[in-house]
């Protein structure tokens, strides 16, 4: 069928209302939003974006309500889709950005894609990628992997991506949204090494939409952090020690998962791979720790210090 492209719709999408079909691969996603209110009678108030690259570039896509439930854990990083009988809107202005990991890719912000279940019905087919073909021109994920002993010298607030065997994981803790607010957001800390360092990765990892991982991390798996960010130099940190903390676009992978995503073929990652083959279990067994509280930054180690 006839396609357009991203950048065709960005300079055409005022003068239409029916779009041709739309072939993407899916580059970053979103946590998943629950934006329901008691006094709103919505069935499935969900939300979740997506960043979708073509060949023309990189633009938004939002998954609404009872989409969310149908298609969200089948649209994984790296997924081509078909996309028939989507809407065009203009952006939302307050939404966060991740960070590409092609820097030279130009990106569509003024306006998204929308997908609903009505006006109209969103058709949505996903291309096995046994299927995709390499003239359709469709972009590779690509990821900013970083090594422990590069982090020291990153700005904050700097996206990357880890990799790293872990080696401490702390009980899952609670911490207020907002002031007096009922709602909480549930974290929990960990520690990886990736042999490049003495010093681990210390992250604070928050719960994503990927219970099931968030649930599972132990020591000894293998941890992948996707769109990661570093928390540098802060004044309540005395120690000044660096730490990464997850955005609202992180995944997180941990041993069993790692099949098949894009990131196997990264060459930092492969070097891990490496690096872990030299390890002996057993010794690394015995540095582990789960649970417990871990009280971060550290305070000082005596009273006249604090």
């Amino acid at each position: 069928s006839k396609l357009t492209n991203l950048g065709h719709l960005e300079m055409t999408w005022r003068s239409r209302v029916h779009f041709h079909p739309l072939l993407v691969r899916i580059l970053h996603k979103s946590r998943l939003r629950y934006y329901g209110k008691p006094e709103k009678k919505m069935d499935m108030p969900y939300q979740a974006y997506f960043e979708v690259a073509d060949g023309s570039g990189m633009m938004s896509m939002v998954l609404w309500n009872s989409l969310c439930p149908e298609w969200y854990h089948s649209m994984k990083v790296g997924t081509v889709l078909l996309l028939t009988k989507y809407t065009i809107k203009t952006s939302y202005p307050f939404k966060t950005h991740p960070t590409p990991g092609d820097s030279q890719m130009k990106r569509f912000a003024t306006i998204e894609i929308s997908l609903n279940v009505r006006d109209p019905p969103t058709e949505i087919s996903i291309i096995p990628e046994e299927m995709v073909k390499p003239e359709w021109g469709l972009p590779e994920v690509k990821y900013r992997f970083i090594t422990r002993s590069e982090l020291d010298d990153l700005p904050h607030n700097y996206s990357c991506d880890v990799i790293g065997l872990v080696t401490f994981v702390g009980r899952a803790e609670r911490a207020r949204k907002r002031e007096h607010s009922e709602d909480f957001w549930l974290y929990r800390w960990a520690h990886a090494i990736d042999g490049t360092s003495d010093q681990p990765f210390i992250l604070e990892l928050f719960a994503t939409s990927q219970p099931d991982v968030f649930e599972h991390i132990h020591p000894m798996t293998y941890l992948v952090c996707t769109q990661i960010r570093v928390i540098q130099g802060l004044p309540e940190n005395p120690s000044r020690t660096v730490y990464l903390t997850t955005s609202n676009e992180s995944q997180i992978f941990i041993t069993g998962w790692h099949k098949g995503q894009p990131y196997t073929k990264d060459a930092k990652v492969k070097n891990f791979i490496q690096w872990t083959k030299s390890q002996s279990e057993a010794d690394q067994i015995k540095k582990t720790v789960i649970g417990g509280y871990y009280p971060f930054p550290r305070p000082p180690d005596s009273f006249l210090k604090y």
